[in-house]
Order: C-alpha cells, then structure tokens, then sequence
C-alpha cells in the first residue's frame, strides 16, 4: 500500500496530470521534477500557514516523506509575479487536494466551541488566511448539517457551535472578505467588482467569497423560522455586491428572495424587498429586468382571492412592486407598459367576443388586483415623465371594465373601478368623466325599490366583487351601494370645487340626483342625496361669487391659479362635507370589522348585536352563498356547517312540537316554544319590512317588550297565540 501512494504522490500534485492516467514508470524523469516542485510548495506552505502544516504531519504524513534521491530544491523568483501567481495557484491546489482527504478524515471528528474560539481570535488577532479558510469549512459543515447526502457529512457539531459558526460568518465574514480583496468596508457599485475580477488578489480568495455565499443560500432554503431567514437576508444584503462576480448564483438569489417575499409573514417581506432593491441599486441591469418581472409574478400569485384578512396584504405587496419599480423608471416604464397591454388584450378579447369564460378573465380577482397595482404606480409616478403616458391606456382600460358587464350583481366591482378612476384623476390632476358612470348606478331599479330581502348580512364591498342575486335584495346592501355612490360621486366633485367650471361641471350630476330623489321611496336615501345636492349647491354659489370678479378667459394661462389660496386651506362647502363622508365611510368599515369578529357575518352592520337566545332559523342560505364562493377559502366548510345546523333545528322544532301536547312539560320545554312563538313573530315584522322598509328603532323595542311580558304565559296559550300569527301570515301572503 506504501509503494502505491508514493508512485501517485506525483499524480496527486500535478494541476495538468490530475485527470490523465499514472505515467511514472515510463517518464520517470517527469516524476522526479513534480516530486521536486510539490517539495517546495509543501515548504512554502509550512512558511505561510503552519497551522495547517502542522496539521498534515498529524494526519498525512506520506504525504510530506520523500526519498533522498528525489529530493531537490527548486529556486522561485519572487519578484516575478507571472510565475509567483503560478506557484501561489499550485499552492492552492494542494492545499485543496489536501484539505478534502483531512475532511474524509475527520468526518467523525466533532468541532468544538474551543476550536471555534481559537479560529476566531486569530482572525481577529492576526487575519491568517489558514484560520479563515477553517472557519469556512465549519460554516460549510454547518449549512449542510441537515443533508442527507452522507459526503456532505464534514463534521459533528452541537446547537452552540452551530449558532456560533453561523453568527459569526454571517456577522463578519462581509468585512473580512473585503479587507482581504481590498475593498472599501460598505457600498460599493458592480464596477468596482468587475475590476477587482482583473487582481491577482480575487484570482487567489474568489473561492472564499463563492463558499460563504453559495452555502448561505444553501442554508436559506434548509430554514423554517422567519426570524432566522429574515436575520440571514440582512447580513448577506451587505455582500449582495459580490453576486456581480457569479450570474448564477445571482439568478438562484433573486429566486429565493422573491419566493420569501410572497410567502413570509412578520418582517421577512420587507427584508426580502430590501434585498431585493439593492441588488438592483448596486448591480444595475445584470438583475433589474429579472427581480422587475419577478416581483409582478410574485404578485399576481398572491393575489387571486381576497377576504377581509388579506386585503391588507394584498395592499401591502402593491406598495413593495410600486417601491422597486422607483429604483430605475424608464425600465420599469417598458415593464408596466407591457403588463397593461396584456390586460388590454383580455378586455379587447371579452368586448369581441362576449363569452363567459373570457369575461370571468376580467371579472376576477387577480384581474382587478392588477389595475389596482399600475392604477397606485400612477398615482405614486404620474408626475413623472417616464410614467404619465400610461394614465390614458390605463384609464381606458378601467373604463371598459365598467362598462363589460353592466348589473347590479356586479355593483361592488364598478365601485371598486370607480374609485380607481378618481386616484387617477386626483393624481394627474386630470378630468375623467365618472359621474355619468355614478348616474347610470343609481337609476338601477334594484337601488330605487324598497328592499324585499329584509335586513340582510352586512356586505363589505372592499372585499367582494360580485353578490348573489338574494343579498341585491336586502336593505344592507343597498344601503352600501348608495352611499358609496354618494362617497365617490362627492369625490370626484370635490376635486373641481376650486375651478371657475364647477356649475357646468356638477349641473347633470345634480338633475340626476334629484330625479333619485323623487323615483326612491327609501327616506333615508332621499335626506342623505337632498343633504349632498344643498352641498353641490353651496359651493357653486361659492365659486361662481369668485368668478364673477375675474377678467381673464378660460383659457388664459392666468385661469390656472383661480382660488389657489382657497384650495390650499380646503375651504370649499365640498371639501368640508367630504371629510364628513370619509369619516362616516371609516365608521363603517370599523364596524363591519367588529361586526365580523364579535357578532359574526349573519348580523348586518344596520342592526343590533344579535341575542344570544335568538334562533337561527330564518337564515337565508342563498344570500350565504357569497360568502362561500371560490374566493373565500373557508367557504365550503361553512356552507357544510350550515346544512347541518338546519337538519339540528328541524329536529329540534319536531321534539318541541311533541312536548306541547303533553301534560307534564317541564320548564325548558316552555322556554324553546317561546322561541318559537319569537321567530314566527320575527319573521311577520319581516313581512311587515317590505311594505315600511324605514321601519324605527322605537317600533322594534316595543316588539321586543311585547315578546318579554309574554313569557309568562302558559303553554296553551302561546299554541294558540302560534296559531294566530300562522293564519295572520297566510292571509298576508294571500
């Protein structure tokens, strides 16, 4: 066995000879010369790292024994740096080969805390390459300690070691790394990468800067916790300036980054966009078009469905997409130009040809989230002469989807549209034509009737885009569409509450609302619009006193500051009654959220908190439907709830039909009739609804008084009281 390793020791040493075949017999000569030349880099070796010598004599000592008629010494010109490069590569190649037999070796050899230390202060003492590349062979066993790849398998280390190995590398191995290569301590552009790739200085350390990053990103996608991933993003943004030098490492990284800001919670998206925005500050166009394209990707992957709980979030990624593309506008002009032609062509395919599976393309949550994406990168870039040529095409675009599919089913999504248009407007400081739109809203007749649904569930036309044909009937969700309709009507006319145009601007606007003033037969309906007209009213008497008193014409360059000073202060009758508006508009919401974590959804907004001995059986599974569609992923499982809760009510109500007729019944039997009696009686105030559906507050609580001072009574008597109200119900209905 000793004859053969001292026959490859030649073999072994050899950079040109490692992948040939063992030619010792039959060139001796050459043997002798690489044997003479491995010498002298093994001496030179035990000069510059002695640690790592020392270590060899204790692990590979074939490996420095040479036969005396091999010995030789080999003169090395120091001045001359073509050949020192040379030497210092083939050292490195030895140290390589070396340094994976003593890994084969001790892969059953633990790192110790000690060990740890003692690398540690000499690279802080000292910055001895030999302690450094040791650090890097724990940090490595460390990333792949969770492998099942047994050769990757370096080392046993314990949880101490391991989280001290990687705080320390993560924490220091940036500076260490750029005091080696010589480079400033923090910042840094990719040209300063791409002429650090041209010094002999990268040619001998690049493999350290490659291992540290390769193997943390190995270990970022072994972790689970977000704490731990989002503390690796932050230190390895500062090093992001060396993925200039490794395209596919680059590519591998963005990849993972992104794939953590769609999916992470707490403080891992924010990080991951940090990350991500500076890599595209530092290395420019090698990665801007990659991370522009993949964060809209990682977008519109997260956000096909939206429920109260993840509307914020959806939200949120916009802001993320909208921040990066502010690093490099012209690029991210030729991205969202190429997004928003996409969603033109869906809309010009569902104009064309009327099919139902295209208008689902546009009628669908992913479809609206992306409007609402460009429609704030508008808003954020609009002034901006890179951005503002797409406000038109993208105004057009909205204004199509509102007008595809022009029913009250879909009121939430026109809403929604809307108020899209009027972000743009304000933020291009543009006329767009919204209260035609407004208008043909309200002369729907499904908002001037009075409700024949009853109150209904409480709708949070945020989160929805569509209704189900039951809730279009319930007071609730009228209620909603036309103060929304008010809300946005108002703020589209506010923002012309300052210009010398606004009469001609609000006169149709104001006639079509008195018309829905006079077709409603809802007073709550006609006071809130007879309250907005006097408004509308006010401040045109307000600008028309101020025009009378100019002398320039409309379209004098002079017309641009009329009443500046007031719009400055917001002291126009509009702008006062829209802050009015946003505050009831917030009020809503607050509550709809309340209503939905302390009552439940089967209680409108509208109405009080439900008793706690109210009976659920005039539930209406249809208008349920809406919140068990595709959208809402709890949605079957409530739906599956609420066919079981029927089937226990209905044998309920057969158990208590028995206990009536019987002598003996005991005092909960009296109670459950009770409730009974209640929900027939609930369910003729209903039917009364329809005929008066302003029915006060006043006229309930009697009701419910009626109901308490009854409970006393006996059981016979509240049979036939049940009778009554069934026959009072059928002639009604009759």
């Amino acid at each position: 066995m000793g004859s053969k390793k001292k026959d490859r020791k030649p073999k072994k040493v050899s950079g040109k000879d490692e992948q040939k075949e063992d030619n010792t017999e039959e060139v001796p000569i050459k043997s002798v010369e690489n044997a003479n030349a491995h010498k002298s880099q093994l001496q030179r070796l035990s000069e510059k790292d002695p640690e790592f010598y020392e270590y060899l004599k204790e692990h590979d000592k074939e490996l420095l024994e040479f036969d005396d008629e091999e010995d030789g010494e080999t003169d090395m010109d120091d001045d001359d740096n073509t050949q020192e490069g040379q030497d210092e590569g083939q050292d490195e190649e030895a140290e390589t080969q070396s340094s994976t037999k003593k890994d084969k070796e001790s892969s059953t050899k633990a790192i110790t805390s000690e060990m740890v230390d003692s690398w540690i202060k000499t690279i802080h003492e000292e910055r001895r390459i030999g302690a450094i590349r040791s650090i890097m062979r724990a940090f490595r066993s460390a990333c792949h300690c969770g492998d099942d790849d047994s050769e990757s398998k370096m080392s046993s280390m314990s949880f101490p070691v391991f989280n001290k190995i990687l705080l320390f590398v993560l924490s220091e191995m940036d500076g260490i790394l750029r005091t080696i290569l010589k480079l400033p301590l923090s910042g840094g552009k990719k040209e300063m990468i791409v002429e650090l790739m041209n010094t002999r200085a990268w040619k001998n350390y690049n493999h350290l800067v490659k291992a540290y990053l390769g193997n943390a990103l190995h270990v970022l996608n072994q972790m689970t916790d977000t704490d731990m991933i989002a503390f690796t993003l932050r230190r390895l943004k500062y090093s992001s300036l060396f993925l200039a030098a490794f395209p596919s490492l680059l590519r591998k990284y963005i990849k993972v980054v992104l794939h953590f800001w769609g999916t992470g919670g707490g403080a891992l998206p924010i990080v991951s966009l940090l990350f991500l925005r500076d890599i595209c500050i530092r290395l420019g166009s090698d990665c801007i078009d990659e991370c522009f394209k993949g964060i809209y990707k990682a977008y519109v992957l997260n956000c096909h469905f939206v429920n109260p709980s993840k509307l914020q979030q959806v939200q949120f990624l916009g802001n993320c997409v909208n921040e990066l593309y502010r690093v490099d506008l012209p690029s991210a002009y030729q991205h969202a130009f190429l997004f928003i032609r996409q969603l033109s062509v869906i809309l010009h395919e569902a104009l064309s040809t009327k099919r139902k599976e295209i208008f689902r393309k546009v009628y669908e949550w992913k479809y609206m989230n992306c409007l609402q994406l460009w429609t704030g990168a508008i808003c954020a870039y609009g002034s901006e002469a890179d951005f503002k040529p797409l406000a038109y095409p993208l105004t057009q675009i909205i204004s199509g989807v509102v007008r595809l599919v022009p029913t009250a089913r879909y009121l939430p999504l026109r809403l929604r549209c809307i108020r899209m248009l009027n972000q743009i407007a304000n933020a291009t400081n543009t006329f767009i034509p919204v209260a035609v739109l407004l208008s043909d809203m309200l002369d729907m007749k499904e908002l001037n009737k009075p409700p024949t649904g009853g109150v209904g569930k409480a709708v949070d036309l945020r989160t929805v885009l569509r209704v189900s044909k039951a809730t279009i009937k319930t007071r609730s969700f009228q209620e909603a569409c036309v103060f929304s309709v008010i809300e946005e009507l108002a703020e589209h006319l506010a923002q012309w509450s300052y210009s010398p145009a606004f009469f001609e601007l609000s006169f149709i606007p104001a006639v079509r609302m008195r018309s829905f003033c006079k077709s409603t037969k809802v007073e709550r309906f006609r006071c809130e619009m007879r309250q907005f007209i006097r408004e509308i009213e006010a401040n045109s008497e307000f600008t028309n006193k101020k025009r009378m008193s100019i002398s320039y014409l409309p379209n004098d360059p002079s017309a641009s500051s009329f009443m500046e000073e007031e719009k400055k202060k917001d002291v126009s009758p509009l702008s006062k009654y829209v802050a009015i508006l946003r505050q009831k508009a917030q009020q809503r919401n607050d509550s709809l959220v309340e209503s939905s974590i302390i009552v439940g959804e089967k209680v409108s907004i509208f109405g009080k908190k439900k008793r706690k001995d109210d009976d659920d059986d005039d539930v209406n599974v249809d208008g349920a439907a809406v919140f068990s569609s595709t959208w809402l992923p709890s949605g079957d499982r409530k739906a599956k709830n609420l066919e079981e809760d029927e089937k226990d009510k209905k044998e309920k109500k057969r158990q208590k039909q028995k206990g009536v007729g019987k002598k003996g019944a005991t005092d909960e039997d009296v109670v459950e009739d009770f409730v009974l009696s209640s929900d027939e009686e609930e369910e003729e105030e209903e039917l009364s609804d329809d005929e008066n559906p302003i029915e006060t507050e006043d006229v309930k609580a009697k009701a419910k008084t009626q109901h308490k001072k009854g409970s006393g009574k006996s059981s016979k008597r509240k049979g036939n009281f049940r009778t009554k109200n069934r026959s009072k119900k059928r002639n009604k209905a009759n």
